[in-house]
């Protein structure tokens, strides 16, 4: 009789138990949510470039246009800059470290290890907004024109 009585206070229980679900899930809400902020300070700021049918282009006077040949060579005013060089050279450049705008214009060929020393130089100096545009050939839109059709074939 003591067999029947052990089989019935020990049943299936067949529920789940929701409440180790709902503790993880907490736990990793709280752990991301302290993540967070240093996530986002670590990351490079970088302003994209715009289209033209949208905003419109900053002021010059702000801006400090960084242009990166497909040979390596970096150019600022027209100028070839040595890489030995870039860092005085941009820093002695940007005046307002925080509003101006670093744009880096490279050539579609070139090493893609340029502009990330640009890059670095100008997080290094403290430049807060940085652009980068990769320049390549305008492409004409498609002659809409309809050809002469030929003559049918018999």
């Amino acid at each position: 009789m003591k067999v029947a009585n052990l089989q019935s206070k020990y049943q299936i229980l067949a529920e789940i138990n929701m409440i180790p679900f709902i503790d993880v899930a907490l736990v990793l809400l709280i752990i991301f949510m302290v993540m967070t902020p240093f996530l986002v300070k670590s990351q490079i700021k970088i302003n994209i470039p715009r289209s033209r049918t949208g905003e419109s282009v900053p002021d010059q006077n702000k801006t400090v246009d960084v242009q990166i040949q497909s040979n390596g060579n970096i150019m600022m005013d027209g100028k070839r800059v040595p890489v030995e060089s870039l860092e005085k050279t941009l820093a002695a450049r940007v005046h307002d470290r925080v509003n101006q705008t670093v744009m880096i214009e490279a050539d579609k060929d070139v090493a893609f290890e340029h502009v990330v020393l640009v890059m670095s130089t100008a997080k290094k100096i403290g430049v807060a907004k940085l652009g980068v545009c990769v320049m390549a050939d305008k492409v004409q839109p498609a002659n809409r024109t309809r050809r002469p059709n030929s003559a049918p074939s018999r």
